[in-house]
């Protein structure tokens, strides 16, 4: 697909909602959810940067990221207990 229309479609669906209105509790909630998979991403980046020398490393993909984001330190750690007891 081109650049000028992708960039004429989102065009058309912000000035549609801005003409008609948006519901604000679901666009808050998408608006959380990315946020926290992209905590979480960070996250296991960071894990896996540091967790190298420790041979530590967790994939991350979508449910993972979802998981570390939403839970925070006490997902990360049943990520990597998982890895160390069931996947090792």
């Amino acid at each position: 697909m081109e650049p000028i229309t992708v960039i004429a479609i989102l065009g058309t669906i912000i000035f549609v909602l801005l003409l008609v209105g948006a519901p604000m509790r679901p666009i808050r909630w998408i608006g959380f959810g990315i946020t926290r998979f992209c905590i979480g991403a960070l996250l296991l980046f960071l894990l896996n940067a540091i967790g190298n020398s420790y041979d530590i490393h967790i994939p991350i993909n979508a449910f993972t990221a979802l998981i570390s984001g939403i839970a925070g330190l006490p997902g990360i750690a049943s990520l990597v207990a998982i890895e160390f007891f069931i996947l090792n």
